[in-house]
């Protein structure tokens, strides 16, 4: 089951509607009127009560349930624009263009229900530690890291061959400086 509304005649410009509409297209009811509740932009306030008014007719003309709706589609055209005319100097005017929009919106009904979810959290059990990472353990809480682990990273380090730096020429120092 589908239902739509619509908002005509809005005096706001298409192309700024148009932001805060594909911020809501696809989203469950409810998400959509929490974010639109707290979007800054001017046509979020419109298009939250055109979204009241979609989900009024779906709950009093077809009996819906508001947790399983969402927005099918959302879409916003241009209508008519208010052409004024502003003084400019030497005696010429200049065209003022105040867009209005026409919003259109369908809800659907999901054919999933909203399931709870369920948090599931995952308790390890350990089971008891030998000798040797009993003596590890502590020898980190002393020192930080194990003797053996020392050693290896030394040894690592001993391998690695040092890279020096490649010498610059002084022509090159001299050509990458800025001229004054």
């Amino acid at each position: 089951m589908e239902v739509k509304a619509s908002l005509k005649y809005l005096r706001i410009a298409p192309r700024k509607v148009r932001l805060v509409a594909d911020l809501i297209r696809g989203l469950d009811v409810e998400e959509a009127k929490n974010l639109l509740s707290l979007e800054r932009k001017r046509a979020a306030k419109n298009l939250l009560k055109l979204l009241n008014s979609a989900i009024s007719n779906a709950k009093n003309n077809f009996h819906l349930n508001e947790d399983n709706l969402y927005i099918k589609t959302i879409r916003v055209d241009q209508g008519p624009t208010l052409k004024r005319y502003f003084p400019r100097a030497q005696g010429r005017a200049t065209l003022i263009q105040k867009k209005t929009s026409h919003i259109f919106i369908e809800l659907a009904e999901s054919q999933r229900k909203k399931k709870k979810r369920k948090i599931e959290r995952k308790v390890e059990i350990r089971k008891p530690l030998s000798k040797d990472e009993e003596e590890l353990l502590r020898e980190i809480k002393k020192e930080g890291l194990p003797s053996k682990v020392k050693a290896k990273k030394e040894k690592e380090e001993i391998k690695k061959p040092i890279v020096s730096k490649p010498k610059v020429s002084l022509a090159k120092k001299i050509f990458r400086r800025k001229s004054i």
